[in-house]
């Protein structure tokens, strides 16, 4: 297939360019060039496709069926690559387990999913780390529920195998009553409030643990911008730290949760206002390394119920090309290929992919954007239903 009259664009920035693809693969970039099926992409942007690594399935249910479900909406977004959060039923943390999640790897729909693992059990008993890392599984996973210990033992593995962890930083002993961050939006409601300094004293306790064990870890969706400065201070003194954080914290705050709303009861809860506008200039400062949609669908039966007892979580996989053009590089909060390095590029760099790049002898797992078009997103289960988005996403390549 060749692609023609496309602007090209990724981490490189953009250029009007030719694009040949053969059997997967981008074999040829330039002008003059000849094939039997030309596709005239008519002025659309040729993007990589996105990656996201911190995605979860429908009701938290490991099934054939959810799984289907989350690689469909991964396609009709853009994004080629997905890593699945271990936190569902069954837990990802037996070889049985990752072997059937494998079996679905790029079945029918052409998009990689991938997998992380849970480290520890409810009982905080070890899995078993080497062999499921050696059997394919991209990066363990753990939240800081765990204790020092375990935290500890955990990183003697992920240096072992020279792994990247993956952490979600959170005190359960402030998270498990509450159910939005605390302030005068959840007093308004009558809501019991979380801490956000939960996740800043466990952030700070997992940078100490990187230090010492000299491992690196990805900070899985965090919420305060003091966490953000702790990661930021310990990157300039040499720590492999760094930062992932949602397009829902950057746009929206606790006000969202007004009305009782709870597509926008998320975990990690959505801050305050002033904390969202200064996650916004973390974001403009180069200072967040990682983007996710932070895609955690529940059915309606578990959203539409009282908001202390809804489930926690939104779509957003489905739209994410339109959703990133629209709200962030339209809004001028990044260029286009700022966003490919945040959702593409340094996502693919953690799980020890490329991703980002659009050149010769690279996959061809390529996006259309015709930014010329829009929609309307209706879902009901989205933030961002009623919302009309720029670009509509047509899949090609791999």
């Amino acid at each position: 297939m060749l692609i023609i009259n496309a602007v090209v664009c990724d981490v490189h920035g953009e250029r009007k360019e030719d694009v040949l693809i053969e059997d997967g693969k981008i074999v040829a970039i330039g002008t003059g060039l000849k094939s039997d099926e030309v596709l005239d992409a008519k002025g659309a942007y040729l993007l990589p496709g996105l990656v996201d690594t911190n995605v979860r399935l429908k009701d938290a249910q490991l099934n054939a069926a959810t799984l289907g479900k989350v690689a469909k909406e991964a396609k009709k977004g853009g994004v080629s690559r997905l890593v699945l959060a271990p936190d569902c039923t069954p837990s990802i943390n037996d070889s049985i387990v990752l072997e059937f999640v494998q079996a679905h790897q790029k079945r029918e729909t052409g998009v990689d999913m991938m997998t992380t693992i849970a480290t520890v059990d409810e009982d905080e008993r070890l899995s078993n780390i080497a062999i499921l890392l050696k059997n394919g599984a991209k990066a363990p996973y753990m939240t800081t529920a765990v204790s020092n210990n375990t935290a500890c033992r955990i990183a003697e593995y992920v240096k072992m195998h020279k792994s990247t962890l993956f952490c979600k930083a959170q005190d359960t002993s402030l998270s498990s009553v509450g159910v939005m961050v605390e302030g005068a939006v959840a007093t308004r409601l009558g809501l019991v409030g979380i801490p956000p300094f939960g996740e800043v004293v466990h952030v700070a306790r997992m940078i100490e643990i990187a230090r010492k064990y000299e491992i690196a870890i990805v900070f899985k969706s965090i919420a305060s911008p003091r966490s953000i400065e702790l990661i930021s201070r310990a990157k300039e003194e040499g720590v492999k730290v760094s930062c992932e954080v949602s397009l829902h914290h950057l746009l929206h705050c606790d006000e969202a949760c007004s009305d009782f709303n709870t597509t926008a009861k998320l975990n990690p809860p959505l801050a305050q206002k002033e904390a969202m506008l200064s996650l916004q200039k973390a974001l403009q400062e180069g200072k967040i390394d990682t983007l996710t949609l932070l895609h955690q669908p529940s059915s309606p039966v578990n959203k539409e119920v009282a908001f202390a007892e809804a489930a926690y979580g939104c779509e957003a996989l489905g739209d994410a090309y339109s959703l990133y053009y629209t709200l962030l590089v339209k809004s001028k909060l990044l260029t286009l290929s700022e966003l490919i390095r945040l959702a593409a590029y340094n996502p693919a760099q953690s799980v020890g992919e490329r991703a980002g790049e659009i050149k010769v002898g690279a996959k061809a797992d390529l996006v259309l954007l015709d930014t010329a078009t829009s929609y309307v997103l209706e879902n009901s289960l989205s933030l961002y239903d009623g919302v009309t988005l720029a670009g509509c996403v047509q899949r090609v390549g791999a």
